[in-house]
């Protein structure tokens, strides 16, 4: 942690950082730091720890489990190519970054620059589509093969937001924006014409995470209308009738490949629901396929941070290799009049 003299009158700094004796937690794909400073100068801070090491594994529908590969790294956002073969996944080691991973080949290679995150596959398998940026932050694609530079498709309000799904004939993407009146939304971006994009579902709850099933004729997603989020499907384009998938709780929904099921998980919990469209509607009783401790089930983001192979029988999991800490607040009485010392300020 630095500390900066700032004249306020010229609204400028006015001299070299100055390193501060605190190690402070910080999330760094977000760009942020868990620290308070009160009116009487007292700091309050969570301490940093220890960089938490990640392995991907996959996980079978009864909850066995082996790696993906023997390297630690900190892993996000694992996303599985149409044909299997290859894998986008976030690293966010000093910055996030967008890799591509040849599961054949055994081969990581970075996509992205820095502050790259949350990225998709087209239904093609051609490119990758991922969240760019932390203050403008924009949803942005790329030849997976990294023979391109990024294309800009659409600006998003702030970094709690990211892509989700593109529909099965890659003419829609669906994303997640909010927005200070209604919270968190479901945005649909048309890739014909002028690519403008339209809310799809903006209400006073939080809709997040978008996902298209497997003939376009769907939209999964959570929404916390009810008090508490869970996972709902609605039909596109719409209108229609709603229905509600999760019954005790459910976020970060994933449609199996054949459209016959949806994934979701509830707290440490993977579920599983059967989805019948022929020749009536009709929705399964939830199923716990199997429990453990792995990233992302209380995330507040609307993605899915695991992925599911073609055949659903095998789950991409993220799983920490550190027990987490119990988190601990610090408080400093008095700090300002310490930092005063060490960094002087100039102006008012």
């Amino acid at each position: 942690m630095e500390a900066a003299p700032f004249d306020l009158d010229r609204l400028e700094v006015t001299g070299q950082p100055v390193p501060l004796s605190l190690e402070v937690s910080t999330v760094t794909m977000l760009g942020t730091a868990h620290f308070s400073l009160a009116r009487d100068g007292s700091l309050a801070y969570v301490p940093a720890g220890g960089p938490t090491e990640k392995t991907l594994v996959w996980v079978d529908r009864n909850g066995w489990t082996r790696p993906l590969t023997e390297a630690r790294r900190a892993y996000d956002t694992p996303r599985l190519s149409p044909d299997g073969k290859r894998l986008a996944v976030t690293i966010g080691d000093e910055r996030a970054h967008i890799w591509v991973y040849d599961l054949e080949r055994d081969a990581l290679t970075r996509l992205s620059g820095p502050d790259g995150n949350v990225p998709i596959w087209t239904p093609d398998g051609e490119r990758v589509t991922f969240k760019s940026g932390v203050e403008t932050p924009e949803i942005v694609w790329q030849k997976a093969d990294g023979g391109s530079t990024p294309e800009k498709l659409t600006s998003l309000t702030n970094y709690n937001s990211d892509p989700n799904s593109w529909s099965p004939d890659g003419k829609w993407l669906a994303f997640t924006d909010s927005d200070p009146k209604s919270g968190a939304d479901i945005w649909l971006l048309s890739l014909e014409g002028e690519r403008k994009a339209r809310p799809f579902l903006q209400t006073p709850a939080s809709e997040a995470g978008g996902v298209f099933s497997l003939d376009g004729r769907w939209i999964a997603y959570d929404s916390n209308e009810s008090g508490r989020r869970e996972v709902y499907l609605q039909p596109f384009p719409g209108p229609g009738a709603k229905w509600q998938v999760s019954t005790e709780g459910g976020r970060q929904s994933v449609w199996a490949r054949n459209g016959r099921e949806i994934f979701y998980r509830s707290g440490d919990k993977m579920m599983a629901v059967e989805v019948q469209t022929e020749p009536s509607f009709r929705l399964s009783k939830p199923k716990m396929l199997f429990e453990g401790r792995y990233e992302g089930a209380d995330g507040w983001f609307g993605y899915a941070n695991y992925d599911v192979t073609a055949d659903g029988q095998r789950f991409l999991m993220i799983r920490s290799e550190e027990e987490p800490a119990p988190t601990r607040i610090r408080v400093v009485l008095n700090w300002a009049e310490e930092l005063k010392a060490k960094v002087p300020s100039r102006g008012r």
